[in-house]
């Protein structure tokens, strides 16, 4: 059997794991060394998106970093997107709500999941990914259990 690396073409990283490139929290120095590993752009959907730029205003509306900073963070992103290190993977939505209706039917009552995490789980899935990143320890049992396999950034 042949084991397969995580790699940008097969993991989906929780954009709140991504957030952490944007701004400095405890796990950004280990992020940044992670995608500084890897080679090719990242995927992110639009709802991951949206997620990355709704946390970053949220880091700014609650006093955790400078009108400055908030400007800086959301420029990153746009730089990243501009310059080709992560681009925008198109789904199926209605494929991905289907998914996550039935994650949730299944994984919900012994895992204690949340709708959030069953969508990214289910986006993931959607992509035909096999690895996940994500610093939470229950969406990572949760993406565990549909069979995908954990990213470890340290």
């Amino acid at each position: 059997m042949t084991k397969i690396a995580a790699n940008v073409e097969n993991t989906y990283a929780d954009p709140s794991a991504l957030l952490k490139l944007y701004l400095h929290e405890p796990e950004s120095r280990a992020m940044t060394a992670w995608r500084a590993r890897l080679r090719g752009p990242l995927a992110v959907t639009l709802f991951g998106r949206v997620e990355i730029v709704n946390g970053i205003g949220l880091a700014l509306a609650r006093g955790y970093l400078p009108q400055s900073a908030h400007k800086a963070a959301l420029a990153a992103l746009d730089d990243d997107f501009t310059q080709g290190r992560v681009v925008l993977a198109d789904i199926s939505w209605r494929v991905a709500l289907r998914l996550a209706d039935e994650i949730s039917r299944k994984r919900t009552p012994p895992l204690a999941c949340r709708a959030l995490d069953i969508l990214h789980v289910a986006s993931a899935l959607t992509l035909k990914c096999r690895h996940f990143l994500t610093f939470d320890v229950r969406q990572r049992k949760l993406a565990e259990a549909t069979g995908l396999k954990p990213v470890v950034v340290r």
